[in-house]
């Protein structure tokens, strides 16, 4: 697929999406580059924000199976991957797929769930497989796990380690709409005569496959490298900061700076495509010293000194 087939499929996609939600293009945009870089995505915010509505608006617009999970404190890993269960008509044990198996999987209020079951998704993320009984099960593709958290309750959770955080490309925020945005949304609601908003899907997941192959068409220019490593190896020396980004973050921000110049149609990264991504791609896989633990905008000053003091390349 060409890049510029690719920025026109990306238009549309945004386009049918915002049928449902309405007023967070940004927000969009950048759920849209997190599942053409084939990563997984964190969103953490207030209930009733749309961060369903989001997940399951991407899932219809793009043609892709579906599948929610709630978590709660008493599910099972086996609640999740499936299980073998013994039909007694064959008298053999026959497998039964778990939610895991879909291309978009919401995973609602992951830190409901104890460690054990929230590992289960470890596998899927990672490998893009699971293992059920010594047999390995190849997930379909595209594979995205969309898993949502609340910021503001936190009695009878389980907070994702560190090693799990880091295995989501993007983190974001949906955040409140604006009062026309909101006074659009009712009228919309009023029109419609329904809760739930239809939409077509404008691709096929083997298109998808196609658009997330033709990234690799983007050129990264050397200095371009360089300037996100030296991001992300600024956050490891920052003195807030106990451990800074993985080297994950820096695939993260390559991947993401690929897919935002796709987006606008160039097939080349400019440095304002690293630093548009940057605060996403990079807070949450930042780990504060103790004494800043409650100040909960210190991970995004770290991002910001990184970006205001790495010198950005000059590039042709």
């Amino acid at each position: 697929m060409e890049l510029k087939e690719l920025s026109e499929h990306c238009s549309r996609i945004i386009a049918e999406v915002e049928r449902a939600v309405i007023g967070k293009r940004s927000m969009l945009e950048l759920v849209l580059m997190g599942i053409l870089s084939g990563g997984h995505i964190l969103f953490e915010d207030y209930p009733g924000l749309a961060k369903t509505l989001t997940a399951k608006s991407f899932a219809a617009a793009l043609g892709l199976e579906f599948k929610r999970i709630q978590f709660t404190p008493d599910l099972l890993p086996g609640d999740v991957t499936g299980t073998h269960i013994y039909n007694q008509k064959t008298g053999e044990f026959e497998l039964k797929r778990g939610p895991i198996f879909a291309n978009i999987v919401l995973a609602d209020e992951i830190n409901r769930a104890p460690p054990k079951t929230q590992a289960a998704l470890l596998e899927a993320m990672q490998e893009y497989q699971v293992t059920l009984e010594g047999e390995t099960l190849r997930l379909p593709g595209p594979f995205i796990v969309i898993a949502t958290q609340n910021p503001i309750e936190y009695e009878g959770t389980f907070p994702l380690p560190e090693a799990q955080i880091d295995r989501f490309l993007v983190r974001l925020e949906v955040g409140y709409p604006g009062h026309r945005e909101e006074v659009e949304m009712l009228r919309r609601r009023r029109g419609r005569k329904a809760d739930e908003v239809q939409l077509d899907p404008v691709t096929t997941g083997a298109e998808i496959i196609e658009m997330q192959a033709a990234l690799e068409g983007v050129y990264l220019d050397p200095d371009i490298e360089d300037y996100i490593v030296s991001l992300v190896e600024a956050t490891r020396q920052d003195p807030q900061v106990y451990v800074g980004a993985s080297p994950r973050g820096s695939l993260a921000l390559m991947k993401l700076s690929r897919a935002r110049a796709a987006l606008d149609g160039r097939d080349y990264v400019l440095p304002d495509d690293v630093k548009a991504v940057a605060k996403p791609a990079l807070v949450h896989r930042l780990i504060l010293k103790p004494e800043l633990w409650m100040r909960e905008l210190a991970a995004e000053e770290v991002v910001e000194r990184a970006l205001a003091t790495v010198p950005v390349p000059k590039v042709d």
